[in-house]
């Protein structure tokens, strides 16, 4: 297993929300990203580690080959890759990213 791949891992096992993006909760750096954020915090999930594929060009293209998932951002709750903000966006308005909100809670 390649070090890209065991760091991504070693995130996603160990943090129970964490969401690959563009920039930072306090500044996304794209659209997709801070939606994202907002769609989380709307949700009730107020700790959510993220990470800046920016900062790190092997995280950036390690997220996608980890997931087979082309586009950033990527959320992961309890190790289990979520999928990105469109996705999120569905999951909020079914009431589905609310329902996540209270297991990671509890």
């Amino acid at each position: 297993m390649s070090d890209t791949r065991q760091r991504i891992e070693q995130l996603v096992t160990e943090n129970p929300v964490v969401l690959f993006m563009k920039g930072s909760a306090q500044f996304p750096l794209c659209g997709f990203s801070g939606r994202a954020i907002q769609l989380l915090k709307s949700a009730g999930i107020q700790k959510v580690v993220t990470v800046n594929v920016l900062e790190d060009d092997a995280i950036r293209q390690g997220i996608k080959d980890y997931a087979n998932w082309p586009t950033i951002p990527q959320l992961y709750v309890n190790g289990e890759f979520i999928g990105g903000s469109d996705i999120m966006m569905e999951m909020f308005e079914s009431g589905e990213l609310q329902a996540l909100a209270e297991k990671v809670q509890s």
